[in-house]
This record gives C-alpha cells, structure tokens and sequence, in this order.
C-alpha cells in the first residue's frame, strides 16, 4: 500500500506558504492514491531534540550496552528512521530562516543520519529508492541573477546533510513570500505571485490522479 510520510517545519501557522504548498502536494499525493495511507509530523508543533551527548554515544554505543537514557534517544532515531522506511514518498515543508533551513530540520536530519540503521556499509545509503519532494519558501529573491543569489543555503545544505543516508531530494521553491507583508518588497508582488503559482503548478505535476 502506499504511504505518504508528511513533514511540517514552519513556525507561521495558517500564514505558512510552505505549510500551504505541502498540504496541496499531499491532497494531490491522495487523489494519486486513493488506497494510500499517509504519517504527518510537524516539527515546529514537535520540535526534536537537538543532538547532544548521549544521543551522539548511541552510534558508537550497541543497543544491549545502553543506559536508559541512551535507548531512549537510540529509540527515537530508529522510530524517525522507520518513519522514511515505511513510506514511498517523502514531502517536506523547509521554509528558509535566517538564510538557512529551521533548526527543527537540522535536528530531525541528524537523528536519520545513523551508522547502521540509515547508513550501510561504506557508506552505502539505506533510505534510497524513494521519492523525496521539497518544499521550500523564501521570504526574498535568491535566484540566479539577483543581488542575493546563493544566500539560501536552506537547498544547498540538504542534498548534503541526507546524502549518506540515500535520500534525494526534489525541490520546489515558492520564493519573495515576504512581499504580500512587506512594504519594502511592494513592487515585488507581481514576481511573488509567479514564483507561488510555478510551485503550485510544479505540484499538481507530481502525481496522475486516478479519476473514476
């Protein structure tokens, strides 16, 4: 059956672009597979833990030798791993904060990346074969050609943070968010309102729906 892993990271709510660009990609995920099933997980209304210490121990620690507090962290890895593992498509929402990713993706990153449960041999990724779709906004411009080109360092970021793991990811970006709310940015709603409906067309693209 297929399953749908869905994750949130924006702090904005109902006001969130990329909150809105994902749910779209998962309705029409759905209406591709109607027998599918789909797993949500909102990072900012759950944030993870950031790697300290013990969670860090439990990659060099085996399973039979761990204290309580490190099968503890050693289990919520294996529980976000197995998350990726049961599903054939991975949907992330990845707004751009501060010129980079949320700190809650950061975090769910480095609790995926793990020697022997997403990362094999020589390196050789266990989480590949799977469709990954990315959503990105960004409050400004940064494609190539603009003053800002290459600050968002959101999309340049995870391609290598997941790459052991074997995950690829597609992205989709959805960028100058911030011209609907910002007068500074007025004269940039009409190249806002492109780049949101090329995201939105790039979606509806994803998937055949099954029509009757």
């Amino acid at each position: 059956m297929p399953h749908l892993l869905h994750i949130d990271s924006s702090i904005q709510g109902d006001r969130s672009v990329s909150r809105k660009l994902t749910a779209r990609a998962a309705e029409a995920w759905k209406a591709a597979h109607p027998s599918g099933t789909v797993t949500y997980r909102d990072l900012s209304a759950q944030p993870l833990p950031h790697i300290e210490g013990i969670a860090l121990s439990t990659r060099m620690t085996p399973p039979a030798d761990q204290t309580p507090e490190q099968a503890a962290a050693y289990a919520l890895s294996v529980k976000l791993i197995d998350e990726i593992k049961a599903a054939d498509t991975v949907l992330l929402g990845m707004p751009v904060y501060n010129f980079g990713a949320p700190s809650t993706v950061k975090a769910w990153v480095d609790h995926i990346v793990f020697p022997g449960l997403s990362v094999g041999e020589n390196y050789t990724g266990l989480l590949g074969e799977r469709e990954m779709i990315v959503v990105i906004s960004r409050g400004g411009g940064y494609a190539p050609g603009t003053p800002r080109e290459g600050w968002d360092h959101a999309e340049q970021w995870l391609p290598h943070g997941i790459t052991l793991t074997g995950l690829e990811p597609r992205f989709i970006v959805a960028e100058l968010t911030l011209a609907e709310v910002n007068p500074a940015m007025a004269e940039l709603k009409g190249l806002a309102a492109e780049s949101l409906a090329s995201a939105e067309r790039q979606i509806d693209e994803l998937w055949t729906p099954v029509t009757a």
